[in-house]
């Protein structure tokens, strides 16, 4: 796992962009000419745990398509925000919303679009082969490439550092 000098301890909220951070950057075509995402089932139990265990988690994506938000609904995200140009703004707005300061609060991205929404998080984060410019970027850059246990990577170091990685029996229900 990767390292990070920002205290873990003390995010409250992880926003997430889909294409390229919760599945892979590479988007097979249905045979309609929709877009199919892969999703990670390691990553689908870390993110099911943290909101069990009171992380408020977010997707911001320029996708926009109904199979994403009915998987990431049953995992427990309440806040699914799809077909986002401005994700700054949704960021900034969410943000409002759930009265989270910048210093809670996690963006994880992976491209140019994704850079105006992470300067404003207090950890910026991105998948081991995002563009150079989001690393460059990045106080948090993970091992695991886009789609394949970003999610889990950092979900389960935000926990541990909270003391709520394997503290229970809960943790080995879904």
């Amino acid at each position: 796992m990767s390292k990070t000098s920002y205290d873990l301890s003390t995010i409250n909220a992880v926003v997430f962009d889909i294409d390229g951070v919760l599945s892979p950057s590479t988007v097979p075509m249905s045979t309609d000419g929709v877009p199919m995402r892969m999703a990670n089932i390691k990553d689908g139990y870390a993110l099911q745990l943290a909101v069990r265990k009171g992380i408020r988690l977010a997707i911001i994506s320029g996708a926009a398509t109904e199979a994403v938000e009915k998987r990431y609904s049953a995992l427990g995200f309440h806040d699914i925000y799809l077909g986002i140009s401005d994700k700054a703004a949704c960021m900034r707005q969410w943000m409002e919303d759930n009265n989270l300061t910048v210093s809670e609060t996690a963006y994880v991205g992976d491209d140019i679009p994704d850079m105006p929404a992470m300067r404003m998080a207090g950890l910026a984060v991105a998948p081991a082969d995002a563009a150079i410019e989001v690393k460059r970027l990045a106080s948090y850059i993970t091992v695991a490439e886009g789609g394949h246990g970003v999610a889990r990577e950092l979900l389960e170091q935000i926990l541990r550092a909270q003391g709520k990685w394997m503290d229970s029996k809960e943790v080995y229900s879904w």
